[in-house]
């Protein structure tokens, strides 16, 4: 599984854990919900950081071609994109052009 996808299903699970320590911290000191915020952004911010590293590491794949596009070689009978125009390309005609020798 990939790693970022692996950190980003365990935020909630954190997340949680952090709420359960802090529900244990209010019960057992003065810590109370009002207090413990800084908690939440720490884990959130931990969490953070870990996705982004993980991120730079290993780079998404570029996104698939939009279908609408023309195929890489360009449309059949049509030269391909960032030909010159005038150069010469070889023809399958069955009638020869002016040119071509007809023997």
């Amino acid at each position: 599984m990939n790693q970022y996808l692996f950190l980003r299903r365990m935020r909630g699970p954190i997340l949680l854990l952090v709420f359960g320590v802090t529900a244990i911290l209010a019960e057992y000191t003065s810590i109370g919900y009002d207090k413990s915020w800084p908690l939440y952004i720490i884990a959130l911010g931990a969490l953070k950081l870990a996705e982004n590293a993980v991120l730079a590491q290993n780079p998404p794949p570029p996104p698939p071609p939009y279908p609408g596009y023309p195929p890489q070689g360009g449309y059949p009978g049509y030269p391909a994109a960032g030909t010159p125009p005038g150069s010469t390309t070889t023809s399958t005609a069955i009638v020869p052009s002016p040119g071509e020798d007809r023997s």
